[in-house]
């Protein structure tokens, strides 16, 4: 009843690459004539669900498709349909997925948007989008599992528009989850593929829509029982971070350079390199190898939000305040490229390696629910003592001193959140209410320490950026001040992790 499946895109360097590695062993040739149904205003989509007729060749299937917890595993129900003749087409009917998990989330999707009862008929679906496939396909067995590699090459089409489409799946049939994985990792780092979230119907959703690319992904708290092992806390923080990077890399990899996309992609990384540090000692299963390449791509992307800050939001600022119109556009020629950051072979591989952590084996050996909330107060406790003691001398510690602070408060943040499900939720909500102020303070603080240097670092080239400099200059002590004061009050409310 469901489908474990990793999608990776192919870019147009390699794909002659890709295809003579499909056929060193015996591979199948199949058309792929698929037509995606929803209501017009797309109802089914809106909850994450997928219903299309697929003529494979000479059969026909009915196949629904629905969301789970897992970005890489979904939902799945195939209904063989009777033959047809020659030129006709069988009627959708989405009865057939009926006493299905997938079934249940139609008919609750359906209920909820347009008051269905149980025994009421479904309403009639529309064509909205379809595809034209050519797969070359074959199994292989990789560790003890097997897994089918499809390369699709073809076309989406929508309101008489088109959009080609080349990618490489890897769909497991029997076996490991974490078989799949490791061989797609392989096949990555082989041709300079990477991770898309991007479904066949997303494309055509899109094509539909006449939008490029979506919407940035935020974080969602992870959701664990209170009495979760370390392991499955682990795993449920993991993912949490993994199903905000996951989505918001596929968009910059194919193309996007949208600043909330860099952005959320970093605040997922961040969070993810917190859970690594401070709960990474839990299992031994963690590779010491992620944070390095971590840490470089978050760097890269950095320079791009810091960009993105002083051009959309510093400079309207200072324009105001009468300043000149000397704005950063020019200096964006020379910033790395968010594609090829995460579009990098070691980038790709920590996030292939972050899913073969997910999907690996229990560990025989785990904490236990009592040692785990112990382990994880005392982590809490040595971040929020180091980070006041630091805070309460703001004022007198240099710039590098200061961000670490704010560094430390943003851990300290992110742990908070991991953390809630193991404790009281209303003490938990009232310090991660009294953070933020904080954080909020912190950031802007930063942000105009960073967007003052920028504009230092122009002033040899355009004597117009002292009026930059000098009012960013007025700014900084009040902004500290502002820091100071907000996290003394942060001090007055007490750890939730206390007795």
């Amino acid at each position: 009843m469901t489908e474990f499946e990793l999608k990776l895109e192919i870019p147009p360097a390699h794909r002659k690459s890709v295809m003579a590695a499909m056929l060193e062993g015996k591979a199948t040739r199949q058309r792929l004539q698929a037509s995606y149904f929803d209501t017009p205003d797309e109802v089914l989509a809106r909850h994450g669900i997928v219903v299309r007729l697929r003529k494979e060749g000479r059969r026909w299937v009915q196949t629904a498709k629905g969301s789970t917890s897992d970005v890489m595993e979904r939902l799945e129900h195939n209904a063989n349909l009777p033959p047809q003749r020659a030129g006709v087409v069988p009627a959708l009917d989405l009865s057939r997925h009926r006493r299905t998990p997938v079934g249940k989330a139609i008919a609750q999707a359906m209920s909820k948007a347009l008051r269905l009862k149980a025994s009421d008929t479904y309403p009639s679906l529309e064509l909205l989008y379809s595809t034209d496939v050519r797969r070359l396909s074959r199994c292989v067995v990789h560790g003890s599992s097997v897994i089918e590699i499809a390369l699709d090459q073809g076309h989406v089409f929508a309101n008489d528009l088109s959009q080609p489409l080349c990618e490489l799946e890897f769909e497991l049939k029997e076996g490991s989850p974490r078989d799949a994985i490791a061989l797609a990792r392989e096949w990555s780092l082989a041709h300079g593929l990477w991770i898309s979230t991007l479904a066949k119907s997303m494309k055509g959703q899109r094509l539909r829509s006449a939008v490029a690319f979506g919407d940035a992904t935020g974080a969602v708290a992870p959701n664990y029982p209170q009495l979760a092992s370390s392991d499955a806390m682990l795993r449920s923080v993991v993912q949490s971070c993994l199903d905000q990077m996951l989505p918001n890399a596929s968009e910059l990899a194919s193309g996007s350079n949208h600043p909330d996309q860099v952005h959320q992609l970093r605040v997922g990384m961040r969070r993810l390199r917190t859970a690594l540090r401070e709960l990474g000692s839990l299992t031994d299963a963690v590779d010491p190898a992620w944070e390095a390449v971590l840490v470089t791509a978050f760097r890269a992307l950095g320079v791009q939000r810091d960009s993105s800050y002083l051009t959309l939001i510093l400079q309207p600022q200072l324009l105001a305040a009468g300043g000149p119109d000397m704005r950063f556009d020019n200096a964006s020629n020379g910033l790395p490229d968010a594609g090829e950051i995460v579009r990098a072979p070691d980038f790709q591989a920590v996030l292939l390696g972050l899913l073969g952590f997910l999907h690996r084996d229990v560990p025989a050996s785990v904490n236990t629910p009592e040692d785990l909330k112990k382990a994880v107060a005392v982590r809490l406790g040595r971040l929020h003592k180091r980070a006041l003691r630091d805070g309460e001398k703001f004022l007198a510690l240099d710039e590098a001193q200061q961000h670490g602070v704010r560094k430390r408060l943003k851990r300290l943040r992110y742990l908070i959140e991991f953390s809630r499900p193991l404790f009281s939720t209303s003490k938990v909500n009232e310090l991660a209410a009294a953070l933020k102020p904080v954080q909020d303070a912190l950031g802007h603080y930063n942000d105009e320490l960073m967007a003052l240097q920028a504009w230092r670092e122009r002033l040899a080239d355009d004597p117009k950026a002292w009026f930059g400099i000098g009012w960013l200059s007025a700014r900084k002590q009040p902004n500290a001040k502002r820091c100071l004061k907000e996290i003394k009050y942060f001090a007055q409310t007490k750890p939730f992790w206390l007795k």
